[in-house]
């Protein structure tokens, strides 16, 4: 099964090469990256990058379609840019799928941070997938490319496509969830503060359930640029 990591980016110059990098050295076959329209030098980055690279409206849900559409794999494994994948991901997902008859699922995370209350966040996110279905894109979800187009691709919204793409396809299946671990870069948590910006995500996400728009989510919604 041939692979494709696609990569949505927006200013992610210091980050950019080692996602790259990571991503040819898991395993992968073709390594796509969507531009949504970087000012940072990221762009000049990707000229002297081994991928191929899109220019896209931003938007994460259009960069991540947009991406797709250059793509060549059977599975297309979606990998934000402070994410990184281990040397056997692409293996992983190769026996995993072949051994199950999922069509969808995502890696472990592993942030990259020494503090003991990270450890809670990842098995936070590790049940969340097993219990609800519910995969997020900071753990590198994989799909099929059949079962991707049949879905017609993420929906554009401006946010929570990753949730509502899991919610769509939890009605084909449940999702495989691998040991990988992806390792997620904990700037996010850092710039916000873990517990302030864990209570942020958990009331995003049930404010979507309650039916909040993506739109308004978005207005609240901070840019790691910015």
């Amino acid at each position: 099964m041939k692979i494709s990591v696609v990569i949505p980016v927006l200013n992610e110059i210091d980050l950019i090469s080692q996602a790259v990098e990571r991503a040819w050295s898991s395993g992968a076959d073709q390594v796509v990256v969507a531009d949504g329209g970087s000012t940072d030098g990221t762009l000049d980055k990707l000229a002297s990058l081994n991928c191929e690279f899109v220019r896209s409206p931003s938007g994460r849900a259009i960069q991540m379609n947009n991406g797709a559409k250059y793509s060549n794999g059977d599975i297309l494994v979606f990998l934000h840019a402070d994410n990184w994948l281990e040397d056997n991901s692409c293996s992983q997902i190769r026996l995993g799928m072949k051994d199950s008859c999922s069509e969808f699922g995502a890696f472990r995370q592993r942030v990259n941070h020494d503090s003991f209350l990270y450890r809670w966040v990842e098995l936070g996110n590790e049940l969340r997938v097993k219990w609800q279905g519910l995969i997020y894109g900071d753990q590198a979800f994989f799909i099929t490319r059949k079962r991707f187009d049949l879905v017609g691709g993420f929906p554009q919204i401006e946010l929570m496509e990753d949730f509502q793409i899991s919610r769509t396809l939890r009605k084909y299946g449940k999702p495989l969830l691998l040991a990988g671990p992806t390792v997620v870069s904990p700037r996010r948590w850092l710039k916000g503060g873990l517990v302030r910006q864990t209570i942020r995500n958990w009331m995003m996400c049930g404010a979507y359930r309650l039916g909040v728009s993506p739109q308004r989510l978005n207005q609240s919604y901070r840019r790691h640029d910015q």
